[in-house]
């Protein structure tokens, strides 16, 4: 009998020690381990990370280290990292994090507009997924996917349509690259081609010629009134003679695209370029920036009018005069350079 009890306090014991160490493997895996105050932040694994780089990442986030790394060992975590951009939650429990970390890769949101260059773009993207700017330049450039598509060095910008697009962080170069052609064919719909074809112009011209708005005013509201001189130019053989394209110019015989240029001089009109269209009945080779879509849209959808010259208008700022003749625009234009003169603005 005396044995017999003696068994059945050591079962008891048992099971006590198997309930406690239950409780414990459950806290371990099923209570809260944050250690920050705001709702949720935000954690991005690299490509290829290991599991040293996911702690160093996660740790500031988490409050019991060696916990975290026990569940994560015996989920399998450890061995089967992915990349991405990973959202935690005040409160989240190991297995939550794990488990989040395993299959919620979040997107985020990529923005661009207005870059002047590849370059430029290729350094606003890198700054918004884990492609870097020198490989995301190296895809743009790459001269078999140009040829192959129908674009040049000169015109390849064009195929980056402003806008605000979903990728996932750990988005790779080429990746980039595949989506935003994609996207460049979603634009050109049949309606947009067709009003491309009626005005006389590729989609590459179209956009060459956008770009140049787009410098000209950034006023939406006169977009089409401006592509609408410029296509009553091109109708009678003229030259644009569009200033934009003069300071493109010297910023690309400079190699210097950050001189900041705020006055176009005569001596400017003579440089030898292709993109100087005061000098050149043609197009520029490429877009001068990354023209808007409502720019785009404006040049599809120009204003018809008997207007063949503009220049900023002085007492409406960010807006032009135009004009039909050159008498009336050369009028406008002694106003525009005597206000500009009292401004002592030289370059």
């Amino acid at each position: 009998m005396y044995i017999k009890k003696i068994l059945v306090i050591i079962a008891l014991l048992g099971l006590v020690g198997l309930a406690g160490f239950s409780y414990y493997i459950y806290n371990v895996i099923f209570s809260s381990n944050t250690a920050f105050s705001e709702d949720t932040v935000d954690v991005y694994i690299p490509t290829g990370a290991s599991y040293q780089d996911v702690r160093e990442e996660l740790y500031p986030y988490i409050d019991d280290r060696q916990e975290f790394d026990l569940v994560a060992e015996k989920k399998g975590y450890v061995t089967n990292i992915k990349a991405g951009r990973f959202i935690l939650k005040k409160g989240m429990s190991n297995n939550d994090i794990i488990n989040t970390l395993r299959s919620t890769n979040e997107p985020v949101w990529v923005t661009f507009n207005n870059q002047e260059r590849l370059e430029d773009l290729a350094g606003r993207v890198a700054g918004q997924i884990e492609a870097d700017s020198l490989a995301l330049l190296k895809v743009m450039r790459d001269s078999a996917f140009l040829k192959q598509y129908e674009f040049n060095k000169h015109n390849a910008l064009g195929m980056y349509v402003p806008n605000k697009y979903q990728f996932y962080w750990n988005t790779s170069a080429e990746e980039f690259r595949e989506r935003m052609r994609t996207e460049y064919n979603r634009f050109w719909t049949s309606e947009r081609l067709k009003k491309a074809e009626e005005i006389g112009l590729s989609p590459h011209e179209v956009m060459v010629l956008a770009s140049i708005v787009q410098k000209e005013t950034a006023k939406v509201d006169e977009r089409k009134k401006v592509a609408g001189v410029y296509m009553n130019r091109i109708k009678k053989g003229w030259k644009l003679e569009a200033d934009p394209t003069v300071i493109y110019a010297l910023k690309d015989n400079l190699n210097n695209f950050d001189t900041i240029i705020k006055r176009v001089l005569y001596k400017d009109l003579t440089i030898d370029s292709p993109y100087n269209t005061y000098k050149n009945i043609d197009l520029p080779p490429g877009p001068i920036t990354m023209p808007d879509i409502s720019s785009i849209d404006a040049v599809l959808n120009y204003e018809n009018h008997d207007f063949f010259y503009f220049v900023a208008d002085v007492k409406n700022f960010g807006y032009h005069k135009f004009a039909k003749t050159l008498a009336q625009h050369n009028a406008n234009k002694r106003e525009y350079v005597r206000w500009i003169n009292e401004q002592r603005i030289n370059r």
